[in-house]
């Protein structure tokens, strides 16, 4: 329920649903026990179900108004330490000024739809990785995210930088009634899963996504077209044969096992 209005400039759309809940915490396979980080928790219709499920939450708030509506109402749980409230930017949190370490906590959150890809980044491609990772957003935005070209689907920017460190799932859609103030779009609920940097073996995160970016540089202009602009097209040309890769391939067209044989390739033969 809201206790005060809400702020545009936050993107707020708050859960006054009793279900939405319960189908992310049943997505983050909540047991009791489990360290939960929640961006923006609100007015807490989450957060009492993660902590009904026994799980401790770490909440990451920017709104004071929120903090001081779940300072009062969830004051038990805080003073034994199964709620800790932290007024912060989650964008601007290093997650190991609270202690924890890599896979040792969970993701769980309905998040603003303006920081969804920045929260993807701080989460996926930061120093420090959750062992799993659930956010409630725009519908279109959880299809890129979880769909790709082997499930006959189109590759993104979105759904190859997700697949990266891990495995995306679309959960199911949740429709905009569930939220005050509804927003003009249903939403979904999307979980990643076996999140790790094993793929970034031989080449790093940053000549990953440059190259990435690069590649869908010009959606409607071909790979070797965009990657042109930083590399010789002649050296292009025989990395692509040898990769076995269609000089007339779009980049929403080449596979994640592609992008990184890509990227090591022009790794080791600068443009």
């Amino acid at each position: 329920m809201e206790k005060f209005q809400t702020k545009k400039s936050l993107g707020q759309h708050f859960l006054n649903s009793a279900v939405v809940p319960g189908w992310l915490c049943d997505a983050g396979d909540i047991t009791p026990g489990d360290l939960v980080v929640e961006v923006g928790p609100g007015t807490g219709a989450l957060t009492r179900e993660l902590l009904a499920r026994g799980a401790k939450v770490v909440a990451l708030e920017a709104d004071r108004r929120a903090i001081t509506v779940l300072e009062q109402e969830l004051a038990t749980e805080i003073a034994s330490d199964q709620l800790q409230i932290i007024h912060t930017d989650a964008r601007e949190l290093d997650l190991k000024t609270l202690g924890l370490h890599d896979h040792s906590f969970k993701v769980v959150s309905n998040i603003p739809y303006y920081l969804t890809g920045q929260l993807f980044r701080t989460f996926l491609a930061g120093p420090t990785q959750p062992s799993l990772l659930v956010f409630l957003v725009q519908k279109e935005v959880a299809k890129r995210a979880a769909t790709g070209i082997h499930k006959g689907e189109k590759e993104s920017l979105l759904s190859l930088s997700v697949q990266a460190f891990g495995e995306p799932k679309y959960i199911r859609d949740v429709s905009r009634g569930h939220f005050n103030p509804p927003p003009k779009v249903d939403s979904a609920i999307v979980a990643i899963g076996n999140i790790s940097r094993e793929k970034f073996k031989t080449a790093s995160p940053e000549e990953f996504f440059a190259v990435l970016h690069l590649g869908f540089g010009a959606k409607r202009k071909q790979l070797l077209g965009n990657l042109t602009k930083s590399y010789e097209r002649g050296k292009l040309v025989e990395i692509f044969n040898e990769l076995g890769i269609r000089e007339d391939i779009r980049a929403e067209d080449v596979d994640l096992n592609q992008w990184f044989q890509l990227t090591e390739a022009l790794k080791t033969n600068p443009g």
